[in-house]
């Protein structure tokens, strides 16, 4: 399952990303052999070296893959992003990325567009495929579409079962944005929750396939992290799991607006 993008690629729906994966060249590399395409990385994650060689491991053709790597806060600025998106190549041992991300707006900071600036001339050059942000809200975006007429392909944001970004999710819909859910699991806190248990139950599937599979049905690009070779191979198989209209309405009733991560608008 792919999504198109504005800049006339596509991204896979699922990936899996590799936020505290401390392996990450054996879990690359596993994730890759169970069939995942997209792989969703960061500088932060200190991990682009291990990331890199699980690449290089599977001896998969490049063109079969989609990386994401993002610019830290401390990177921001149009010569810094230049400099530490280069630095990720160099790391990951690839001469092009399929998206770099704005990790965080950090607007008190006030170098976004800068930032952004940087990405669209790397995009120019053939260096990156696409470019997109992470944890903006609509105003950010449209600043951005506004300074520059270059609007992001893709918003990652903090998006389960209890924080479903509703309006959030219409306002990239209105803009040609696909929206990638982080923490897309919501740390295990609706697993236990009665409507996740009924249809698992009813789907012969498990809790953490059911939430997948809600993610995929709303139309999200999703990037669940496991480190062992069955929990990959588990959300995987949440693609072949199919829910009705009234499981998604069940499941809608869980929006509670409970974050795990940092609040956007104070990050930074």
């Amino acid at each position: 399952m792919i999504l198109p993008l504005l800049s006339g690629t596509s991204i896979p729906q699922l990936g899996f990303g590799l936020w505290q994966v401390e392996d990450a060249a054996r879990v690359t590399e596993t994730a890759l052999s169970v069939g995942y395409r997209l792989i969703d990385g960061a500088a932060i994650y200190g991990n682009e070296v291990g990331m890199g060689q699980g690449i290089a491991a599977s001896n998969l053709p490049r063109g079969d893959l989609f990386v994401t790597t993002k610019v830290w806060n401390d990177r921001q600025g149009h010569d810094s992003t230049l400099r530490a998106v280069a630095e990720s190549l160099d790391r990951l041992k690839l001469d092009r990325l399929d998206l770099c991300l704005i990790h965080w707006p950090c607007a008190a900071r006030g170098l976004y567009v800068d930032t952004w600036r940087a990405l669209i001339e790397l995009r120019d050059q053939g260096v990156i495929s696409a470019i997109g942000v992470s944890n903006f809200n609509a105003a950010q975006i449209d600043r951005l579409t506004a300074e520059t007429g270059v609007t992001p392909v893709l918003n990652q944001i903090e998006l389960h079962p209890r924080l479903q970004q509703a309006v959030l999710r219409a306002a990239h819909a209105a803009r040609g944005i696909v929206t990638q859910s982080w923490s897309p699991l919501g740390g295990g806190r609706s697993f236990a929750h009665p409507v996740v248990q009924a249809l698992a139950r009813r789907h012969d599937a498990s809790p953490v396939q059911v939430i997948l599979a809600w993610h995929l049905a709303l139309g999200l690009s999703v990037i669940p992290r496991s480190t062992r070779r069955e929990g990959l191979t588990e959300n995987f198989a949440a693609a072949r799991l199919t829910l009705a209209p009234e499981d998604l309405v069940a499941l809608a009733e869980l929006d509670s607006g409970e974050r795990t991560g940092p609040d956007p608008d104070l990050f930074g």
